[in-house]
């Protein structure tokens, strides 16, 4: 069996920790501080059990609008993980990392840039919550802040409360309990509802979904423009890029 997942959450958010709790060892090194486009990703590969795991971990948003330097590099990336993920034969799950600290607009708007645009609300997702490692019992902070996740519409199939912080307490240790929660988490999806979609489909809904996040400033290239940077930055060729820009004026009708 094989499972497909998308990883994502802000930069420093602890998604390569949560890499590692899923793999039992360490296969993604912990870089807190580096900085990515938003949908650029990383991909890794290894067994758990009997289950052959592919984790693309990728860069959500940094800020509630993503600006005009952003957007085509945005496209870009997303075009390439696009592809990957097709080659893979889909996605079943997102993990959506957010930090154990207050909910905020930037949360609300990567839940909506992956679930709601990049996988059309057909993909399962669930939440990791990370550095609870202060927490006395680490699902306290699910019993305190549900309701607030709630409030910014945010659903999830699951959640997993963690620490990427090893400890040498074993099976009573917060580290082994949060391996223990993200497996079990993993255990509920097996694949059976893989998703994909079209490539020029799947493209077009990105590029729109894009603009919630940047609004109508000036720069953002449109038509033919937009055509031309589809072509020099995916190495798409103009009539692939044509019927894209075709099915998001028909999606808009």
């Amino acid at each position: 069996m094989s499972i497909n997942i998308i990883l994502f959450g802000e930069t420093g958010v602890g998604k390569s920790s949560v890499v590692n709790l899923i793999a039992g060892r360490t296969v993604a090194e912990v870089s807190p501080d580096v900085e990515g486009c938003t949908l650029q990703s990383k991909e890794y590969k290894f067994d758990v059990g009997s289950t052959r795991v592919s984790i693309w971990d990728t860069v959500g948003l940094e800020e509630p609008e993503m600006g005009v330097n952003g957007y085509i590099p945005a496209i870009e990336k997303a075009w390439l993980l696009i592809k990957r993920l097709r080659e893979a034969g889909g996605v079943d799950l997102l993990l959506f990392c957010i930090r154990g600290n207050r909910v905020t607009m930037t949360t609300q708007s990567n839940y909506r840039l992956f679930y709601e645009v990049l996988c059309g609300q057909q993909v399962p997702i669930a939440l990791v919550i990370t550095h609870l490692e202060r927490e006395v019992d680490m699902e306290d902070w699910w019993t305190r802040n549900y309701k607030s996740i709630e409030k910014y519409g945010i659903k999830c199939a699951g959640h997993a409360c963690v620490t990427g912080i090893p400890d040498n307490r074993g099976p009573e240790g917060k580290y082994w309990k949060s391996q223990r929660a993200i497996l079990s988490l993993l255990q509920q999806h097996d694949g059976s509802g893989r998703y994909t979609m079209p490539e020029g489909d799947w493209l077009a809904r990105i590029i729109k979904g894009l603009k919630l996040f940047t609004g109508d400033k000036v720069g953002i290239p449109k038509g033919k423009n937009l055509q031309k940077a589809l072509v020099k930055r995916c190495g798409l060729d103009a009539e692939a890029a044509q019927k894209i820009l075709e099915t998001m004026t028909d999606n808009d009708n």
